[in-house]
């Protein structure tokens, strides 16, 4: 018997004017990571609103929540959404743009916050995929697991949920699908088999000297120039010890030392990100941060040695082939020219591979464009897709309602429909 297509099973959509108003509300009102608690509350009424018979567990690590909805025998398929916001003040001069200020539990200070990167319209896709789905249970049978997760952007989001017992609550996914929307033309949908996202890891590096009157540098171990060494010599990392070949971004993000002109400080504190492709890159880039920094306090004879602190740490994504073939097939059916099948890989880093290594599971990410068509063909035209199309963590980055909204919930739909829909 053939199975029905996606179309046929898309065909009776629910009603997106609601799903547009609750996108809005969500970027109206972002919470920043650990803080999602509206957020959640938010979903978790509308799960319930549909009175379909989702089974829900809330505050999994931290505000972490899922619906389980069982329809019969057959695989399990996991949904996954983020939802924390980040520190940015929004820029966009939308209608319905964030004027939320929060303190950050990090530091204590209060900051602007938005959704920069998308995850108001994660949430929204999923929310209206997980009500598609269950008006359409007659051709389906397995079980449905849609996964609101926090803390995505401190990389810490997934891996609590593991540990608060997530696999304890809910059945154990057979596999685990997911998806960014991204600065691409709107109504794009790309993929690939193998790495489609890069490791990523963050330290609060301290170097100590030893403070004392700007007159007086020979008495003093001044950490601005030791600092400055550092900095200038990590430079040379990628393009000195890394292969050509390989893909590897090292940034000191922030260099913070002394509160005035005339005094030495005691210490500099260095905040250091590496991006990188491959689990040898990632060691090799690692351990040379580590030589250098050592190095250089060494020669500039620093009372103390670098307190060196790991502050996130992102892995790898890398979509397991045959999940990824198998996606490929349904998205190119339904999208059309609209899929693209060899997305390449980008820089940026994603815990939500957490989900499904922790249980030895399949997964698969894919992306989904939410710029203008008008902004991204006249940019594209005039070759300015870089300066004129704002990217993900930009104060003036928020998708076009439609037809991201849409494209992003067919894609889940299709997604979850690949593994789950009964033949005619």
């Amino acid at each position: 018997m053939a199975e029905q297509s996606f179309v046929d099973l898309l065909s009776d959509k629910p009603d997106l004017t609601e799903y547009e108003a609750l996108y809005k509300h969500f970027h109206s009102h972002p919470e920043l990571s650990l803080q999602e608690r509206e957020t959640a509350s938010t979903i978790t009424s509308h799960l319930k609103s549909f009175n379909a018979g989702y089974d829900l567990r809330i505050s999994i690590g931290g505000h972490g929540l899922v619906g389980v909805l069982k329809n019969g025998p057959g695989p399990t398929v996991l949904l996954r959404a983020d939802m924390d916001a980040l520190p940015v003040l929004e820029l966009t001069g939308l209608s319905y743009a964030s004027k939320v200020t929060m303190k950050d539990i990090a530091d204590g200070i209060d900051k602007p916050v938005m959704h920069a990167c998308g995850h108001d319209m994660h949430i929204t896709c999923l929310l209206a995929a997980a009500e598609h789905l269950a008006r359409i249970k007659h051709a389906w049978s397995g079980t449905l697991i849609v996964l609101f997760q926090p803390n995505e952007e401190r990389a810490a989001g997934a891996q609590a949920m593991v540990d608060d017992g997530l696999y304890d609550k809910v059945p154990i996914p057979d596999y685990v699908l997911g998806q960014h929307v991204m600065p691409e033309r709107a109504g794009r949908v790309g993929s690939r088999r193998g790495l489609i996202m890069g490791a990523a890891d963050s330290f609060n590096v301290t170097v100590w000297g030893r403070g004392g009157h700007g007159s007086m540098p020979h008495r003093c171990v001044d950490p601005v120039v030791l600092a400055a060494n550092v900095v200038l010599r990590l430079q040379s990392v990628v393009s000195r010890e890394v292969d050509p070949s390989e893909m590897a971004v090292l940034t000191v993000g922030s260099l913070q030392a002394g509160t005035t002109e005339n005094v030495i400080a005691d210490h500099a504190i260095l905040k250091i990100n590496i991006r990188t492709t491959s689990s040898q890159t990632r060691e090799r880039v690692l351990a040379a941060m580590r030589r250098i920094i050592k190095a250089e306090c060494e020669a500039s004879n620093s009372p103390k040695e670098p307190l060196i602190e790991p502050t996130t740490r992102f892995p790898l994504t890398v979509n397991n082939d045959n999940v990824a073939s198998r996606l490929a097939s349904s998205f190119t059916d339904f999208f059309k020219e609209d899929f693209n099948p060899e997305q390449p890989p980008v820089n940026g880093s994603e815990d939500v591979s957490i989900l499904a290594s922790s249980i030895g599971r399949p997964y698969n990410f894919w992306f989904f464009g939410g710029i203008d068509h008008g902004l991204w063909d006249r940019a594209e035209k005039e070759g300015r897709l870089f300066e004129d199309v704002p990217a993900n963590h930009s104060a003036y980055f928020a998708p076009v309602v439609q037809p991201t909204l849409r494209v992003g919930y067919e894609a889940l739909c299709v997604a979850a429909l690949t593994f789950l829909r009964k033949p005619r």
